[in-house]
């Protein structure tokens, strides 16, 4: 459990007004003093993430904001933060007293929906005053109720089991069912061959989580999988008695991989296998063909979900800007955005170009995207980019027929 990836997480937002209990019942529901606690208004200035395991559910991320009424001198840039836990959130859990609700409730609850997230309320401190029934009703509307007070101890195995039902009640669809890694592409006994370049961006000793996840993902459906270096693949495939049924290479090969590669055999990439499972794959498909509209100077936005060092082959930074320029003969005006930093200003890009999302959760990485929809600017993503400009974007969309036509529908005009 403690290995498992944030981005794998259920993720609950937990929101309310300042000093309403909100890091008292994170840290009443985790049995922890994971969070701070004091009667002053505005202890928690920053967001605050729990991992943890919330049996029948599984690993959980909970993630506690600042008050949504902070008034203090960086009460408007907590609240901005706070906001922000919404592009992630699969659940929202609004803590609030009893006889509180007004408007900072009423916007939770109205973000909420529009983002199709399930709110699970909470009303905290009813040792101090009980709840009326008009009350309860009134939250009731807007989603699951439950009753709770953080100092009694005695408690909290009733309370949490009430939350944790209120929680899998309000579990989002694709995280009970996410789409599909790599399984619905093989039979049981295939055989998968990975191919993955050992660089000086490879971590020491390891695979990074794409491969390792796709590894997982062969063996749970029954299948093998043979993991290569690029420089060894032509060896492997030599010495195979029969060829392999699917081949995944990283994107910076792609163009080696499709050389190489027997056309009867299907390939494609981690990246692209991953715009799938964490995002809208015809969305990235149908934005990779915009790159043939960017002209001199314009604006793209290179999106990196995690911030690791930059080293002198970084694929964001260095090769992807590279191959850009060698495709369309010019430069461009890119702008690198790491981790969960994300502009708002996103109209004033031509083009976003996003990272493969293995560090982010499946609705955040679909909440970017829609803020790019709204904001007028198609989106694509490493794989499809890297695999566009090498000229090999059909051959390795081939396993994906509705993307492929996504894109297909796009550059035809």
């Amino acid at each position: 459990m403690q290995k498992t990836p944030k981005s794998l997480r259920l993720q609950i937002a937990i929101f309310g007004r300042t000093n309403v209990g909100k890091s008292s019942f994170l840290n009443y529901i985790s049995g922890q003093d994971v969070a701070i606690t004091s009667p002053i208004p505005g202890t928690t200035t920053d967001v605050v993430e729990k991992p943890m395991e919330l049996l029948p559910i599984g690993p959980v991320v909970f993630i506690d904001t600042a008050g949504l009424d902070d008034t203090s001198k960086l009460g408007e840039e907590r609240i901005k933060k706070a906001r922000k836990a919404f592009d992630r959130a699969d659940i929202v859990t609004i803590i609030c007293e009893p006889g509180q609700w007004g408007k900072a409730e009423e916007e939770i609850v109205a973000e909420a929906r529009r983002r199709n997230i399930a709110v699970v309320n909470v009303i905290n401190k009813v040792d101090i005053v009980l709840p009326e029934p008009e009350f309860k009703e009134k939250l009731a509307a807007a989603g699951k109720v439950i009753e709770c007070a953080c100092t009694r101890t005695e408690q909290r195995e009733s309370v949490r089991g009430a939350y944790k039902a209120a929680l899998i009640e309000n579990c989002p669809d694709d995280y009970i069912t996410p789409p599909p890694l790599v399984s619905d592409l093989l039979t049981s006994g295939d055989t998968c061959l990975l191919i993955v370049p050992i660089d000086l961006q490879a971590p020491k000793s390891r695979l990074i989580l794409p491969q390792v996840h796709t590894i997982r993902d062969t063996l749970d459906s029954d299948c093998a999988s043979i993991v290569v270096k690029e420089t060894d693949y032509l060896k492997m495939l030599a010495g195979l008695k029969n060829p392999p049924d699917l081949v995944i290479c990283d994107s910076q090969v792609v163009d080696r991989m499709v050389r190489e590669t027997p056309p009867e055999v299907s390939c494609t990439t981690f990246s692209i296998l991953f715009s799938r499972l964490k995002g809208d794959m015809e969305q990235f498909a149908r934005g990779t063909a915009a790159i043939d509209n960017l002209k001199s100077g314009d604006k793209v936005l290179i999106a990196e979900a995690c911030s690791h060092h930059a080293t002198k082959d970084d694929i964001g930074r260095v090769k992807i800007p590279k191959w850009l320029r060698d495709y369309l003969g010019y430069e461009l005006d890119i702008e690198v955005y790491a981790g969960r930093d994300y502009p708002e200003n996103l109209n004033e890009f031509n083009l976003v170009i996003h990272c493969g999302s293995c560090m982010l959760n499946r609705r955040e990485t679909l909440a970017r995207l829609q803020k790019a929809q709204e904001a007028g600017v198609p989106v694509t993503n490493y794989g499809m980019c890297i695999s566009y400009t090498q000229g090999v974007l059909e051959r390795v969309l081939s396993p994906f027929p509705k993307a492929l036509a996504a894109f297909k529908e796009v550059i035809s005009k």
